[in-house]
């Protein structure tokens, strides 16, 4: 056992029998590298990381590998999924000098932390143009024992040059029509009409994008951005990134058409994905957005979920394929031979239905399941029993592993999802769900001074920090279920974590965030990106809570806050929106208000009351906030002085600090949130 095994990541835990002499990432291996003049081996990647997990094999558990390595290198191992700030600082650099960057990511550094040689993926032997992996550390071996004054000063200009690169400039204000109106035409250019979706192959769920494409709807009537969300989402519901048994989806599909997935599967999409159909069966009525938004909740929850009501971050792509051997996608694809094992005389029947072939559709005659038949009737009821056969019959095959550690932001992603999921659909069991997620965030990722720790594993919390996307995604997460709840504590505890923002994440001067706290651990440079990639940035996500909370309170300074952080959708919009979908939702959410629903009556179990409520929570209106309380209330800012109408319950609609008269009837509050 090395170093690592005293950690709490499941990734480094899995490097912690290698026979290299790993050190986590800290202090004490930058400064025994110092004393031993010896160059530092960075290897980032994360736990359901398939190219992660076939180098570790070819050359982290090769022995001779590993006694190279050990006498003349200090080998660091970091998740970035724990190390988000390590990584998006060395990943800036890779993607600067190749061009391009993936994990696992490899760099050499100097003793003081400066890179110096970057790559990603190297093979056990040259291949394909590229060198082995032990050339490689000959070659930069060599180089530090030669020219180690020569490899000092191009480390040193690489970090230069790294500072001096442009910090994000942004607007003086928020974006306005004219903005997302061009960011809209910028995703039609670069939609797929035949398949759904943005760009080519590999094709990823762009679910921030249709987030901002459903409440552009929602404010202008947009036929055209509807159309794109729905018929991306049925697409992708219909191909095999969507899990058709057991439901959820994986992380990318490598092909255009949505056929064949990068099987693993991640919290913060799924945890996406689903409030995506949830928001799309508010907005259209559609059955297929109810079946997927409520498969992928239970998905989660059923998968997901952990002993102490949190969610695991991952399932891995790969899996034993019966024989011993892990293979990607072992779990979840089938040939003809096997349907028939499981299904008998309704094989054929579950071939054409899941698009099965002989030829198949992924690998050696295997084909991933999906729906490829628009046409044609099938017996609801039969194909019903299928599924269940198939998917109780997969559930008995060796399973992909579990990635257990907890990470805030991508579990405040997942209270938010299963929250407005229950509420819209009448599952308390998801809203319970919910609940138990928040709670383990407040109990052991969040301590006295309203500061959150990053990751936590069998609830005990992890070492490193959190970052602007937790205090984002959390308080986000705790917006969602204070509306839904009704429980003012959740708001109370979303003020918290974001009046950390600006004391703490905020240049004072221009307002720009930056991904990490002031007072964090200083790194060769202070990481700062607003574009959304697979969740949320720090940046918008921040933006988009500040709004929230503001509209639930009327804090100037918090929506002061959210508006000059909204700035750089303003810059990025028209240019990028693909890449900066949530900004765009939250700047959505800004133009309409948002909108602030007060509704009061004399108690939770009232019928009237939770009528109203529900209609509230229903409401497309983007970026809509629900107060729900008694008259005599004093959980809600909102519900100050808000009155019964001649003693039944009333809902207050207010927008722009204008207020309509109240209504006690659901069909008029939906009038007013349409």
């Amino acid at each position: 056992m090395n170093r690592l095994a005293h950690e709490t990541s499941p990734y480094l835990l899995q490097h912690a029998d290698n026979p290299v002499d790993w050190w986590p990432w800290s202090a004490e291996a930058f400064a025994e590298a110092r004393r031993t003049n010896r160059p530092v081996l960075l290897s980032v990647g994360y736990s359901s990381c398939h190219w992660c997990h076939v180098m570790a094999h070819e050359s982290f558990e090769d022995q001779a590998t590993a006694d190279y390595l050990n006498e003349h290198f200090v080998s660091v191992k970091v998740d970035r999924e724990e190390r988000p700030d390590v990584d998006a600082v060395y990943m800036e650099a890779v993607q600067a000098a190749t061009g391009h960057g993936g994990w696992p990511m490899t760099v050499f550094l100097t003793p003081d932390a400066e890179p110096f040689y970057f790559g990603t993926y190297y093979p056990p032997a040259p291949r394909h143009g590229m060198p082995s992996f032990r050339q490689v550390l000959e070659g930069v071996q060599q180089a530090w024992t030669t020219r180690q004054d020569e490899v000092s000063e191009v480390a040193g200009k690489i970090v230069r040059d790294l500072a001096q690169r442009e910090i994000v400039r942004q607007a003086a204000e928020a974006p306005g029509e004219q903005e997302l109106a061009q960011a809209l035409l910028g995703l039609t250019r670069e939609y797929d009409p035949q398949r759904g979706g943005f760009g080519g192959a590999p094709k990823f769920p762009a679910s921030m994008v249709l987030e901002f494409l459903l409440r552009h709807h929602a404010r202008t009537g947009a036929e055209g951005a509807l159309q794109m969300a729905v018929d991306t989402c049925e697409r992708m519901a219909r191909g095999g990134i969507y899990d058709q048994l057991g439901g959820g989806f994986a992380r990318y599909s490598v092909d255009r058409d949505w056929i064949v997935p990068h099987f693993e599967k991640m919290l913060y999409d799924n945890a996406l994905l689903c409030r995506v159909y949830a928001h799309l069966w508010r907005a259209t009525g559609s059955d297929l957005a109810r079946r997927v938004a409520l498969e992928t909740a239970d998905f989660l929850v059923r998968e997901l979920r952990t002993a102490e009501g949190g969610f695991a971050s991952a399932l891995d792509a790969d899996s034993d394929d019966g024989t011993g051997r892990h293979v990607e996608g072992a779990y979840y694809v089938w040939t003809p031979a096997q349907l028939r094992d499981v299904l008998g005389d309704d094989a054929e029947l579950a071939a054409r239905y899941f698009g099965v072939t002989e030829e198949g559709t992924f690998e050696h005659g295997q084909s991933v399941l999906q729906l490829p038949q628009t046409e044609g009737v099938f017996d609801a009821e039969k194909i019903a029993s299928v599924r269940r056969r198939l998917f109780d019959a997969r559930a008995r095959r060796p399973a992909p592993g579990r990635d257990d550690k907890i990470v805030a932001a991508w579990n405040g992603l997942a209270v938010a999802a299963l929250a407005e999921t229950g509420a819209y659909f009448g599952r308390p069991d998801l809203v319970e769900a919910a609940l138990g997620a928040a709670d383990l965030l407040v109990r052991v990722h969040l301590d006295e001074h309203a500061r959150l720790a990053r990751t936590s594993k069998d609830g005990r919390v992890g070492p490193n920090a959190g970052v602007l996307e937790d205090y984002g995604d959390v308080a986000e997460g705790f917006l969602a279920l204070a509306s839904v709840t009704g429980e003012g504590v959740w708001l109370d505890f979303a003020g918290l974590l974001l009046d950390q923002v600006p004391a703490r994440f905020t240049d004072p001067e221009t307002g720009a965030l930056f991904d990490t706290a002031s007072d964090a651990e200083r790194l060769i440079r202070r990481p700062q990106d607003p574009t959304d990639n697979a969740a949320p940035s720090g940046w918008t996500a921040a933006a988009g809570a500040l709004l929230g909370y503001a509209a639930h309170t009327g804090s100037e300074a918090h929506r002061v806050a959210a508006e000059r952080a909204l700035g750089v959708v303003k810059t990025l919009g028209p240019r990028v929106p693909r890449f900066i979908g949530w900004g765009l939702a939250v700047a959505e959410a800004l133009l309409d208000g948002p909108r602030e629903v007060a509704v009061v009556g004399p108690g939770p179990d009232d019928e009237r009351t939770a009528a109203l409520h529900h209609t509230a929570l229903l409401g497309a209106a983007p970026g809509a906030v629900v107060a729900c309380g008694t008259p005599d209330g004093d959980e809600f800012p909102l519900l100050a002085g808000r009155t019964l109408v001649d003693g039944a319950p009333a809902a207050y609609v207010c927008r722009g600090f204008v207020c309509d008269l109240p209504v006690t009837d659901p069909e008029a509050l939906r009038a007013r949130l349409a």
